[in-house]
C-alpha cells in the first residue's frame, strides 16, 4: 500500500490512536519500535545458522540477508507496529500427555490456522492508517523474513525467554505476533527487559535436551521441529522422546511461571476443536489423505500433508505401551511411502517389545 509521504511530522497522538484502532480490531496487545537501531538479532541468526542449528529450514540460509535488519526487508521502513493476539488455552497442555493412546498436538495447532486471521486484521488495520495518516505500510505474518520475536521484545510486548520463544507479563508463552511496517515516524514504546533471573524451568523441561544454553536452540533437537520442519525419517535416538506428541510441543511454553498471568483465548476460532484435544491415535492410523484433510480443515496440521502426520502417529503408537494398537499399525507395513512404513516397523517392533 503506497500514498505520498512527503508531508509527514512526527505526530505524538498518532501512537495512540493507532494502539486503540489495532485493541477494536480484535488484537490483544499492540506496541511501536523504531527500525531505525542496530539489530544485534543478526549476529545471534548469523551464529544460529553457522553452527547448522537451523536443520533442514534452508529458506533461513536463502533468506538470511532479509532477515538481518527490519530495514533489509524494506528499506524506507521507519517504525514497526507489533501486534499481538493471545491464545492461552483452557487446559494444562502437558495433561494429555499421560494418555498415551491418544496424539498429542501443540497448543496452537489445536484451532484455527492464525495466519489468516491474524493477516486479515494486519490488513484492516493498514488500511485504517493509510486512511487516516497518509503513509506507506506493509504487513508481515511469521511466514515473511521478519525476526518477530525481537521486535515484539523492541516494542515492549514481552521478551526472549532462555527458550528463545516470547515471554509476556500478561499472556505468558501465549501469543500470536504479526507486524505492519511503516515509513511513519513514530515515537517507540520502551523495550521490555529480561523477567527470567535465575529460572531454568523451561531448559530442564525439554525432552530431547534442545537448549544447548540458555537463550540457545539447536531446532535439530527440538519436537517442535522435527515433527514439523523435519523431512523423513526423525532421528531413532529422539523417538522415545516424542512420547504421544504428533504435531509440535508445548514442554518449555507450558512450565514458565509467568503463565500464571496467562488468559483464555477471547477468539473462539483459536478455541482448541473437541477433535483435536487427544485424538485417539488408532482413528488418526486409519486417515487416508482425504479423511486428513477433512479432520485438519483449516488447521495448521494440513500443512505437514497425510504421510509426515501418519510418520508422527506411528512413533507415538510405538511409544504408547499399548499392544493392542498393533493391529493399527500393520496395514502400514506396506504404505507406499517408505517412510512411513519405516515408523510402521519401529512401532510394531515396540509394541511387541511390551506384549
Amino acid at each position: 500500500m503506497t500514498t505520498s509521504t512527503s508531508d509527514l511530522t512526527p505526530a505524538d497522538s498518532v501512537p495512540d490512536r493507532i494502539r486503540a484502532e489495532a485493541l477494536r480490531l480484535g488484537f490483544d496487545v499492540c506496541g511501536l519500535a523504531s527500525v531505525d537501531q542496530p539489530w544485534p538479532a543478526s549476529a545471534r541468526l548469523a551464529e544460529f545458522i553457522a553452527q547448522g542449528r537451523h536443520g533442514q529450514m534452508v529458506w533461513m540460509e536463502t533468506t538470511q540477508a532479509r532477515r538481518s535488519h527490519p530495514r533489509a526487508m524494506w528499506d524506507e521502513a521507519r517504525s514497526a507496529i507489533v501486534l499481538g493476539v493471545n491464545y492461552g488455552p483452557d487446559h494444562d497442555p502437558l495433561a494429555a500427555l499421560t494418555h498415551r493412546d491418544r496424539g498429542t498436538i501443540s497448543v496452537y495447532a489445536q484451532g484455527d490456522d492464525y495466519h489468516e486471521l491474524i493477516k486479515k486484521r494486519l490488513k484492516a488495520l493498514a488500511r485504517w492508517m493509510v486512511a487516516a495518516r497518509p503513509c506507506q505500510v506493509k504487513v508481515f505474518v511469521d511466514t515473511a523474513p521478519l525476526l518477530e520475536k525481537p521486535l515484539a521484545q523492541a516494542a515492549g510486548l514481552g521478551w526472549q525467554g532462555k527458550h528463545t520463544n516470547l515471554v509476556s507479563r500478561a499472556f505468558g508463552s501465549w501469543l500470536f505476533l504479526g507486524s505492519v511496517l511503516t515509513d511513519l515516524p513514530l515515537a517507540p514504546d520502551a523495550a521490555e527487559t529480561d523477567h527470567c533471573g535465575g529460572c531454568r524451568a523451561c531448559l530442564d523441561a525439554c525432552p530431547t535436551g534442545a537448549f544447548p544454553a540458555p537463550y540457545q536452540l539447536d531446532a535439530r533437537r527440538c519436537i517442535s521441529y522435527l515433527t514439523i520442519e523435519h523431512a523423513g525419517p526423525i532421528p531413532v535416538e529422539f523417538r522415545e522422546a516424542l512420547g504421544s506428541r504428533i504435531y509440535g510441543c508445548d514442554d518449555c511454553l507450558a512450565v514458565c511461571p509467568w503463565n500464571k498471568f496467562a488468559k483464555l483465548a477471547q477468539e473462539s476460532a483459536l478455541h482448541a476443536r473437541d477433535a483435536l484435544k487427544g485424538p485417539a491415535l488408532a482413528d488418526l492410523a486409519g486417515l487416508d489423505d482425504a479423511a486428513f484433510r477433512a479432520l485438519f480443515s483449516k488447521s495448521p496440521v494440513k500443512r505437514i500433508g497425510r504421510d509426515r502426520f501418519l510418520r508422527n502417529v506411528l512413533y507415538a503408537m510405538g511409544n504408547s505401551a499399548r499392544p493392542d494398537l498393533a493391529g493399527a499399525v500393520g496395514p502400514h507395513l506396506d504404505d507406499p511411502d517408505p517412510v512411513v512404513r519405516d515408523a510402521a516397523a519401529w512401532a510394531l517392533g515396540r509394541l511387541k517389545g511390551v506384549a
